[in-house]
């Protein structure tokens, strides 16, 4: 059996997640980053994406969307995020309804630089969202 580290998923609001796993796959401003037991340390910023989680002992891998944060990596793994959904939460319309009014919002043409960037991120985690509900992470891995 592989060695397992502690994992928590954190969000303003929950403990999104709370186990021990094998290994944890998140997308980082670098690209999918890969986290198991005896990980040298790290502290990564993240970016709208999946997460993937294999738990001690399992084959199969749990995915969630997340909407970007940090992950920090010492004897335990904790990921710090501002969202995070399993499939089955996910409210694909909504998420589609979300991505399209920031796309209306932006063509409209807006010069503030914050609100822009805003609206991008907005579109980039309802994407992410509206993939993971429609099983696309686990398609292309499993």
């Amino acid at each position: 059996m592989a060695k397992s580290v502690h994992l928590e998923v954190i969000t303003p609001s929950k403990l999104f997640y709370k186990g021990d796993v094998e290994l944890v796959i998140v997308r980082t401003v670098s690209g999918d980053e890969g986290f198991m037991a005896r990980h040298s340390w790290a502290c990564k910023l993240l970016i709208p994406g999946e997460l993937w989680i294999q738990e001690a002992g399992e084959k199969d891998f749990k995915v969630a969307a997340v909407a970007g944060g940090y992950v920090d990596v010492t004897d335990n793994i904790v990921i710090f995020t501002d969202a995070a959904e399993w499939a089955s939460d996910i409210d694909p319309e909504r998420a589609r309804a979300e991505k399209e009014k920031a796309e209306t919002w932006l063509k409209e043409g807006h010069e503030d630089d914050h609100e822009i960037m805003l609206a991008k991120i907005a579109i980039a985690k309802n994407l992410n969202r509206m993939n993971i509900a429609s099983g696309g992470g686990r398609r292309r891995r499993a």
